[in-house]
């Protein structure tokens, strides 16, 4: 899998930390937090998309797909939440929290287990 560049890894690291802080601020400041929430998506998943895998084993693709599917489920979330602070469309309750734990769960699992699969496949 290649690596990120130095620049690349401060925006991937900046819009992680940007997903936690807009998700807490979005309680008292709804717009803020929307903001923060959104920009930090967008950073989080273009940086994790620009990392590839270019080899051929199966249980590391299947893990960057559901990496790549984390990444979609918080723009997801940024979307939702867009749509319950400004009460339009659809999701005008909570779903956004629903899509941001899903997000949540498969970005953790995967970073769990894809470096032990890669050393695997290094060895």
């Amino acid at each position: 899998m290649n690596r990120l560049t130095p620049t690349q890894n401060t925006i991937f690291i900046s819009g992680a930390v940007m997903l936690i802080a807009g998700a807490v601020i979005h309680l008292p400041y709804p717009i803020l937090g929307l903001t923060v929430f959104a920009i930090g998506s967008v950073a989080f998943g273009t940086m994790q998309m620009l990392q590839r895998y270019e080899g051929r084993n199966f249980v590391i693709n299947r893990l960057r797909r559901q990496q790549m599917l984390g990444a979609t489920a918080f723009m997801i979330a940024a979307c939702l939440m867009c749509m319950n602070t400004f009460r339009i469309g659809f999701a005008q309750g909570n779903e956004w929290v629903v899509a941001m734990s899903i997000g949540c769960v498969l970005e953790l699992y995967t970073a769990l287990r894809l470096p032990a699969e890669l050393e695997k496949e290094k060895k």
